[in-house]
């Protein structure tokens, strides 16, 4: 598959292990339909950049990753009507690529 290509070349200067990237269906859509290159989101979620966070959100991302006991998220406005959630699960297992209406 043509997505699970774009993110092999984006993990490599991770802060952490991405696991398996998943996406839900609605980005996948947007993908398909050139709406959205998620690539550059994930690059920066995998290098601890949590964009559009409260400073105390921001603040628990940063202890979850030297923990290592809690999910990591973040949060891109990518267009003024297209938010983009990155979330990376407790154990580091799986990161998902979601629109905020599917949470």
């Amino acid at each position: 598959m043509a997505i699970e290509a774009v993110f092999v070349s984006v993990v490599a200067d991770s802060r952490f292990p991405a696991g398996q990237v998943v996406m839900t269906a609605g980005v996948d859509a947007l993908v398909r339909q050139g709406g959205l290159n998620p690539s550059q989101y994930l690059r920066r979620h995998l290098s601890g950049d949590w964009g559009d966070l409260s400073a105390d959100d921001r603040r628990q991302n940063d202890a979850a990753l030297k923990s290592g006991e809690d999910r990591l998220f973040s949060s891109y406005q990518v267009m003024p009507d297209l938010k983009l959630w990155i979330i990376t699960e407790w154990d580091r297992s799986v990161t998902t690529l979601l629109l905020p209406d599917e949470y």
